[in-house]
């Protein structure tokens, strides 16, 4: 299985001048854990919930951008990644959220732990 075979057909994504606050509610509304952050086509960051947790614990205002918190610059995934090479990365990085973009540079979408662990699950 590849990661490309994880990813929903749009990815939930939010502009660089989207508020914590606002950021929080769409993660809470969608279920999700992060969201990629895009300026035009371009994938600039990505904002998780525990960026969103460290802002409340130093009282950061919620009116912020997500812009002053996010990840910049994310390390990105090719969508014909092998599942278990994914999982090995996600190991030894500590992170939890991949985008994966195709070869043109567009953004496919973000594979979590979550996404990761039920996908492993079914390929044993």
């Amino acid at each position: 299985m590849r990661l490309g075979d994880l990813v929903s057909n749009s990815p939930y994504v939010c502009g660089p001048e989207t508020t914590i606050l606002e950021a929080a509610v769409a993660m809470e509304g969608s279920d999700l854990g992060s969201l990629a952050v895009v300026e035009g086509r371009d994938l600039v960051g990505l904002i998780t919930e525990r960026d969103i947790r460290r802002s409340v614990a130093e009282d950061v205002d919620l009116a912020t951008a997500v812009s002053s918190i996010m990840s910049s610059d994310p390390d990105t995934f090719d969508p014909d990644l092998d599942v278990w090479d994914a999982a090995a990365w996600i190991a030894e990085s500590g992170y939890r959220h991949l985008p994966v973009v195709d070869d043109e540079g567009v953004l496919l979408g973000v594979v979590s732990v979550r996404d990761l662990l039920k996908a492993l699950v079914e390929t044993v």
